[in-house]
């Protein structure tokens, strides 16, 4: 059994999504600073949360070649 591509490719893909999310958050900092603390709070939970949806979708992709569930 020859090793998939699609895992190093998956990983590679992840970590740059994970940096334009980053990059993005990072943008907006100096209009978030000038917000309240609890909305800062509030922005960066929900923010931080955000990026996992795509995780399954890719990590399916991953294991099996395909984006969706097969039914």
């Amino acid at each position: 059994m020859t090793p998939s591509w699609r895992k190093p490719a998956g990983a590679l893909l992840l970590l740059v999504l994970i940096a334009l999310w980053a990059g993005l958050i990072a943008s907006l900092s100096r209009v978030i600073g000038g917000l309240p603390a609890l909305a800062q709070a509030g922005f960066y939970l929900v923010t931080g949360l955000i990026w996992i949806a795509p995780l399954k979708p890719l990590l399916r992709w991953m294991e099996t070649g395909r984006w969706r569930a097969q039914k």
